[in-house]
């Protein structure tokens, strides 16, 4: 469009260059000068007239293409409507009516045979998310997992392998005084034991668990004067422990309540603290029990460090069947009488509310 704009502007200029030139030259045309360059001026105009023409020419044959471009569109867009469209005399296609039940599809020569998905199939992710997953609020415990059996459910199983360890710091020291190279072999082993797995090395690491951290050393002995002081150490620990969780509010508002009055009278603060502690070991399961494995948040940051608390722990369990009853717990720490039985259902009472 532009082109053509500038085309007849130039036509349009060189008309009325021409009339105004031929007009001029009538009226002053008196001399031979005059007469030669009138002539050459003519001349000139007859040049852009030639021009003009082929100009009109050229615009004309544009026109013409873009006027049977148009109507090509407009003619390819018709018969595209009508290849959309079915046509007179050929028929429509229409789909086969829907097969009655009880007849079977028939297979054509040549078509593969058909074969029907069962809806009711569905995949092991589709049933935990309609369903859960078993497994989501099961608790296994150390050396176990979670596995679906063919049932669906979840089922605790122990774990098929660890991965190789090789950083010294991952390694264990057992309560066998063995070292093992981390706390996944330890626990594994004591799974495959407990099952009666033809894995099981010894029959003792049924009831295997981590003393402390690191490669075994030799601990000095636990003099007998220092066992007899360990329940006061202990204590005092614990309730420096409480006091400093009741501050940074990471206990319950219940042990917060029994901390704070610990605080008012000095003589609750023993009690209170070593109840607090046996209440918070007996978690997976809350069985009113403590076994010897979950004795592990206090045994292991403080042997290295402590001595004679292995010792101390051992005595908490008289009769060894790694399971610490309250009354056990109550007599290594030296609770008296009166305060057991005062303090005997306080886990129950906290659980309760």
């Amino acid at each position: 469009m532009k082109v053509w704009a500038a085309v007849v502007v130039l036509m349009v200029a060189a008309t009325w260059a021409s009339t105004e030139a031929k007009e001029h030259l009538h009226k002053k045309a008196h001399s031979d000068p005059q007469k030669k360059h009138i002539v050459q001026i003519e001349e000139k105009l007859q040049q852009l007239l030639e021009l003009e023409a082929e100009l009109k020419s050229e615009i004309a044959e544009v026109a013409e293409a873009v006027e049977e471009d148009e109507e090509g569109s407009e003619e390819n867009e018709i018969e595209e409507e009508e290849e959309g469209e079915p046509a007179e005399d050929e028929p429509v296609e229409v789909d086969e009516p829907v097969e009655e039940d009880g007849d079977e599809p028939v297979e054509e020569d040549g078509d593969e045979p058909l074969v029907e998905e069962n809806p009711l199939e569905e995949t092991d992710e589709e049933v935990n998310a309609f369903y859960g997953d078993p497994c989501a609020d099961m608790y296994c415990g150390a050396g176990r997992t979670c596995v679906i059996n063919d049932a669906g459910e979840g089922e605790c199983r122990c774990v098929n392998v660890c991965s190789d360890e090789t950083d010294p710091r991952r390694r264990v020291c057992s309560n066998h005084n063995e070292t093992w190279m981390s706390d996944c072999e330890l626990y594994r082993q004591r799974c495959l034991c407990q099952e009666g797995d033809e894995s099981c090395r010894k029959p003792e690491y049924t009831h295997a668990h981590i003393n402390y951290y690191g490669e075994c050393q030799d601990l000095p002995a636990c003099e007998e004067s220092e066992l007899e002081d360990f329940p006061r150490r202990m204590s005092e620990w614990l309730f420096n422990i409480m006091r400093d969780m009741a501050d940074r509010e990471t206990l319950s508002e219940h042990y917060i309540r029994l901390e704070r009055e610990a605080e008012e009278d000095a003589t609750k603060q023993w009690t209170y603290a070593v109840v607090w502690k046996w209440c918070e070991l007996d978690s997976h399961p809350k069985d009113s029990f403590v076994s010897r494995h979950e004795l592990f948040p206090i045994r292991a940051p403080l042997v290295t460090l402590e001595h004679c608390i292995s010792q101390f722990l051992d005595s908490c369990d008289p009769d060894d069947d790694h399971r610490i009853t309250f009354k056990e717990w109550a007599n290594c720490t030296k609770l008296s009488e009166e305060d057991f039985e005062k303090l005997e259902d306080m886990c129950e009472n906290i659980r309760d509310d």
